[in-house]
């Protein structure tokens, strides 16, 4: 299919604070976790902050205090809230409608995400969006964001040059790895991060709507 417009050939996107809205419940989770454990409970600004990173470094960072050889239960616990809510979780409005008609355009639609491949997986079933994306890559398969290892071996496999590709997140770790791999970014501030810390990025653009996202990227 011929693109149509040429400003992007391939848009990657984050999932969740991007097109989940599932900031809340992440932190929720974390949260419930370490109360569960007795464990230091990280506040919600520093809950938030991890989201988008791989699940070992979240927990390093977000619970600092915490033994590595502690980190199975944590994580065991995190799974446990987190799938009993995985399913209630909805996507921003306008985003099913955006990634159709983007993949409509002629555009490569792929997800780089710091949730592990069978969490990937299970959300795009669970909501439908299987078909809408070309490619992805999850932070048990690469280097953890804000590595650009993900961006890379896209960029390699599909042959798009960095200047053609975009990145879209809501976290400084999306627009950390873009820039790492030299490759435009659009923040969307309705998730993890606020927008004075993704602008302080400088990101392309950053945009609290995602009507907004779709007037620029197809417009």
């Amino acid at each position: 299919m011929t693109l149509k417009n040429n400003k992007f050939e391939m848009v990657i996107w984050d999932w969740d604070g991007t097109i989940m809205n599932s900031t809340p419940t992440i932190v929720e989770c974390m949260q419930q976790s370490c109360r569960d454990l007795g464990m230091p409970v990280p506040s919600d600004q520093i809950a938030s902050h991890v989201i988008g990173l791989g699940i070992i470094e979240s927990i390093r960072i977000a619970m600092p205090t915490v033994a590595e050889a502690d980190y199975p239960l944590v994580l065991e616990r995190f799974r446990h809230y987190y799938l009993g809510k995985d399913h209630e979780l909805t996507m921003f409005e306008g985003i099913r409608e955006l990634l159709s008609d983007l993949k409509a355009n002629g555009h490569i639609l792929a997800v780089a995400t710091g949730k592990p491949r069978v969490g990937l997986n299970r959300s795009l079933n669970n909501h439908q969006l299987d078909d809408y994306f070309h490619d992805s890559r999850t932070a048990d398969e690469t280097r953890s964001k804000p590595n650009p290892q993900m961006l890379l071996e896209l960029m390699e496999k599909w042959a798009i040059p960095a200047h053609k590709i975009v990145m879209i997140g809501d976290t400084t770790h999306d627009l950390k790895m873009a820039k790492s791999a030299g490759v435009s970014a659009i923040a969307m501030s309705y998730g993890a991060h606020s927008a004075e810390e993704l602008l302080a990025h400088q990101p392309l653009a950053c945009f609290s709507k995602v009507e907004d996202l779709r007037h620029f990227l197809l417009s």
